[in-house]
């Protein structure tokens, strides 16, 4: 089957677009999404840009290897149905990364456009075929039969909704736990409304127990329901906490009230919106709030705090700005809605005096690289500076909290509590303890949504190995 568009030059004629965002001056008084939707005829002009390089660059750059220059081609032909069916294959959650990846790190940073003519818009189009064809009654398919087999899943974030639904489709049936009474973990509580409604995580809810998933939230593992009892009850358990556990990088200062850390911040401020655990709306107005830190969750809390009315919102980030590890689109989106940033310049600790929090910090100059690619940080001398602010936010990032009846049941843990994956003789996702399985930011450390959802598939790949050999012995 050819790629190649009948007009191999259309990316000269018709020029990178966007979804069309509402103005800066009236999203940043809602909290309601953004992005708009494209119409079918953009949606097609901007699919037919795809070059069909003949190396697929952003299939190799993107996490959950997404089959992107065939759905492309499928949409350039109006093939919605197969397109959905086609990008559900690899992706769980094409709605939700098509809004929320950093497709400029990701695939549209690896397409061949994106040196000089603009990347092809993959995110925009992954999030348009999967909503064109629900609204126009497409369904993921359901299993045929059931094995008679049952899985636990242990939290209902992107790596627990990943592995239920490949197990789901291969006729195992996964029960999906969770403390909240909500799906999502930091897909509904994390991640503010503004750039993923909450009805979207609803609707793949009901997508999968349409398909065979059952979901018992508000029962936490561990308290409500026994460990030992699931080890009992499913033929094996997958777990997928997430990473929940703030690094403060010990600033001093940072216990003083007027000081939060980035996510109860925002789970707060979710739960006011969806009228939960008595949370009342957050009131900036007046205020001036300063962020520490440059990943998408600082980003999340620099833009939340506009919304809520923030007078001044600042984000200080030790780095230059290219070193950001969060979206570029989200620090341009956050500077449009009036976020002030300050690069290069790195906290040392925080203060109180009268009624004002006041954050000291060095500038900064650019050292050599560390593990990561980018280039470390070194102190200036004599380049100390304070900011004044009534509300002080820190998004250093967050570690795994790895629930107790973990160690109770033997399984390892690296020394920063993550959980321990592979080796081996091991299946896909196993831990130390045969039936156990893991994966997402449990096993990573806070990462991307996307990476999460590959782990949770690639885990159910490693949990049907093992079914499957159960069964061979019981048969033999």
């Amino acid at each position: 089957m050819t790629m190649k568009p009948d007009n191999p030059l259309h990316f000269l004629e018709v020029g990178r677009e966007d979804p069309p965002t509402t103005p800066a001056y009236e999203r940043s008084r809602t909290m309601q999404e953004i992005s708009l939707a494209y119409e079918p005829q953009t949606a097609k002009a901007q699919a037919d840009r795809c070059l069909d390089c003949g190396n697929p660059y952003c299939q190799w750059d993107c996490p959950v290897a997404n089959h992107i220059p065939q759905w492309l081609k499928l949409i350039s032909e109006g093939q919605i149905f197969e397109a959905a069916r086609l990008s559900h294959q690899t992706n769980s959650l094409p709605e939700i990364c098509g809004r929320i990846c950093p497709q400029d790190r990701l695939c549209e940073g690896a397409c061949t456009l994106n040196d000089g003519f603009g990347a092809v818009t993959i995110g925009a189009i992954e999030q348009y075929i999967t909503e064109t064809a629900l609204a126009r009654g497409w369904r993921p398919e359901k299993p045929k039969s059931f094995t008679g087999q049952s899985v636990a899943v242990i939290g209902a974030g992107p790596a627990g909704l990943g592995c239920a639904d490949v197990l789901v489709q291969n006729g195992i049936r996964p029960v999906v736990f969770d403390k909240y009474a909500r799906i999502g973990g930091l897909l509904t509580f994390g991640i503010p409304p503004f750039k993923l409604d909450k009805g979207v995580v609803e609707r793949r809810r009901e997508l999968l127990q349409e398909m065979g998933v059952e979901f018992r939230l508000g029962e936490e593992i561990g308290k409500k329901v026994p460990f030992s009892q699931l080890m009992k009850d499913f033929d094996a358990v997958f777990v997928g906490t997430g990473a929940y556990t703030a690094v403060d990088g010990g600033l001093p200062g940072r216990h003083l009230p007027g000081v939060i850390p980035a996510l109860p911040y925002l789970i707060h401020n979710v739960n006011a919106l969806l009228g939960l655990d008595n949370a009342t709306p957050r009131d900036l107005t007046g205020q001036s709030v300063v962020v520490l830190g440059g990943g998408d969750t600082a980003m999340d809390c620099v833009r939340t705090s506009i919304r809520l009315g923030a007078d001044s919102v600042q984000c200080l980030y030790r780095r230059e700005q290219k070193d950001m590890p969060g979206s570029r689109k989200e620090v341009k989106h956050a500077r449009e809605e009036g976020v002030e940033f300050t690069y290069q310049a790195s906290p040392t600790a925080i203060e109180r005096k009268g009624e004002q929090l006041v954050v000291s910090a060095f500038k900064t100059a650019p050292g050599e690289p560390d593990e990561s690619g980018r280039r470390s940080h070194q102190v200036v001398p004599g380049s100390e500076m304070t900011i004044e602010a009534d509300l002080v936010i820190i998004a250093f990032g967050y570690r795994p909290s790895p629930p107790a009846f973990l160690s109770e049941a033997g399984v390892e843990l690296e020394s920063d509590g993550r959980v321990r994956v592979g080796g081996k003789g091991r299946f896909p996702g196993q831990t130390s303890v045969d039936g156990i399985f893991a994966g997402g930011d449990t096993v990573r450390g806070a990462d991307l949504v996307v990476r999460a959802v590959y782990d949770g598939r690639l885990a159910a790949q490693g949990i049907l190995g093992q079914l499957r050999k159960a069964r061979q012995s019981d048969a033999a």
